[in-house]
């Protein structure tokens, strides 16, 4: 056995993507008919955390490849696939030209938003959360940016009553705000409320990467391996959760644990000699984390923080350069904690012991 595919012909997803699949072979020009089947395949890459549907999305979209004079629709979702691939100039350019012709696209405006908070440019961020209608994405965007700018108590408090306003919120809406609350109320050392609103988004039994490698951060972080090794038993597939199953496996010292380290170099040495950079926060946390490399580490983080300046890129970042006693590395890092405001116990601990 090579892989055991997420999809079995009989579930339902297999047939609705049978049924995209067969639209738009009949129609490979038609927007209407491919836009819907590159969509689907995304939300699949991000829920199972496999970057070859984003390959297939590309796929569908070939005919707009390159073109400037594309349908809004296809600039939204190529700017998607570009940003899955950290082309953020190429994808800010797509959103740009999709405003241009759809300025009422909320999509368009919120995921600028999303690669300006990538990006570290509050600023901006702020300035496309504004723009948007008043809605629960609305009221997400710009809580995410006061959270990331010393403003997370308020921000907390403020998107929960938005939350309690939005019963019928579109499910991957209420998924995503209950995720950033659960963040926010861990960094606000309020652990019983982060660990209510981990357990209602995984309640909307959807699939979603960023929840489970969130979720199973903050069961490592507290000490709670088991649990996080019962969550991710079955996304071995997903490189980011892979390496967390492995840091729960070593931690209960579980045999599986070396296997999976295995698994998780082979898989960024592959990576590497492909070009695909993709996970490198992820490939510098099993350098430092399972093969104990501190300077490999430093390395990996530092390039990494080059294109994604989120938090989780700089407590990875610190905490390599603070193994390796490097604290000229963790500058970058350093730098964006003073100027961000962000407020984080472990990251105050770690630049107070860098400093």
């Amino acid at each position: 056995m090579l892989e055991r595919l997420p999809l079995r012909r009989s579930d339902p997803a297999a047939a609705e993507l049978r049924a995209l699949r067969e639209a738009a072979r009949t129609a490979p020009a038609d927007p209407a008919a491919v836009v819907p089947l590159a969509r689907r395949y995304f939300a699949l890459a991000q829920s199972e955390g496999d970057p070859r549907y984003v390959g297939y999305a590309e796929a569908a979209l070939a005919p707009w490849r390159a073109a400037a004079d594309a349908p809004a629709e296809v600039l939204v979702q190529r700017a998607l696939l570009r940003q899955y691939r950290h082309d953020f100039d190429g994808a800010l350019a797509d959103l740009a030209l999709a405003l241009a012709r759809d300025p009422l696209s909320a999509e368009a405006r919120a995921w600028r938003a999303a690669i300006f908070m990538v990006r570290a440019d509050y600023a901006a961020a702020a300035r496309e959360c504004a723009a948007l209608d008043e809605s629960l994405l609305a009221a997400g965007c710009s809580a995410y940016v006061a959270a990331a700018t010393g403003g997370t108590r308020a921000a907390y408090q403020g998107l929960r009553a938005a939350l309690e306003r939005a019963p019928r919120a579109d499910p991957g809406e209420r998924l995503w705000v209950l995720t950033r609350l659960a963040e926010m109320a861990a960094r606000l050392q309020d652990p019983a409320a982060a660990e209510r609103h981990f357990r209602a988004a995984l309640a909307l039994g959807r699939d979603d990467n960023f929840l489970l490698a969130a979720y199973a951060d903050f069961l490592l972080e507290r000490g709670r391996p088991a649990e996080a090794a019962a969550l991710l038993r079955d996304w071995a597939r997903a490189d980011t959760l892979l390496l967390r199953l492995a840091l729960a496996e070593r931690a209960l010292g579980l045999p599986g644990a070396a296997r999976h380290a295995q698994e998780l170099g082979e898989r960024f040495a592959a990576a590497a000699l492909r070009g695909d950079r993709l996970h490198l926060a992820e490939e510098a946390r099993y350098l430092l984390e399972l093969r104990g490399d501190a300077r490999a580490a430093v390395a990996a983080a530092a390039e990494n923080w080059k294109s994604q300046r989120e938090p989780r890129d700089a407590l990875v970042l610190l905490r390599a350069a603070r193994a390796a006693g490097d604290r000229a590395a963790a500058a970058p890092a350093l730098d964006w904690l003073a100027r961000s405001r962000f407020e984080d116990e472990r990251l105050r601990r770690l630049a107070e012991a860098l400093r």
